[in-house]
């Protein structure tokens, strides 16, 4: 399947929203640190509800660790500096789809990285900032998925 992998995530609901987001698409979650929250967090696992045990979350102190221990083929960056689309992409098993921080996104250290396969984009009105993280996620994610006719999926 796929591998999300948050990238110095800061907000506990939002990570929480994804944990249950790739429990129900059989999504691996890489969370690479530092995280702005601890994994016990209450609000973490309100959000995630109950399906923490149906998700495969991994932690990587770094970057460069999380690609040393998933060794993805293509990763996948998601930024507003993006010159494709996120639909423009023909999705294959196994890809990383790589998120930043909700306050900054991805640097341009990560964005320019040997790792990162290509940079792409969602959609949106001119003029804005950005979208939730965890509905960025979930865009991306389904599409990947949906290009996979939903495999495992009913």
């Amino acid at each position: 399947m796929f591998q999300v992998v948050l990238y110095r995530p800061e907000i506990p609901p939002n990570t929480g929203n994804i944990i249950r987001l790739c429990a129900n698409t059989g999504a691996d979650l890489h969370l690479v640190h530092p995280l702005g929250f601890a994994m016990d967090d209450t609000r973490l696992r309100r959000a995630g509800l109950d399906y923490h045990e149906y998700a495969k979350v991994n932690e990587h102190p770094d970057f460069e660790a999380y690609l040393e221990a998933a060794r993805p083929e293509r990763v996948f960056a998601t930024s507003g500096r993006g010159r494709k689309r996120y639909s423009e992409v023909t999705y294959r098993e196994g890809d990383a789809l790589l998120f930043g921080p909700e306050s900054v996104g991805l640097s341009g250290h990560i964005l320019g990285h040997e790792g990162v396969t290509e940079t792409l984009r969602i959609p949106m009105l001119p003029d804005r900032r950005s979208l939730n993280l965890s509905n960025a996620v979930a865009i991306v994610l389904f599409e990947a998925w949906r290009q996979l006719a939903y495999g495992g999926g009913v």
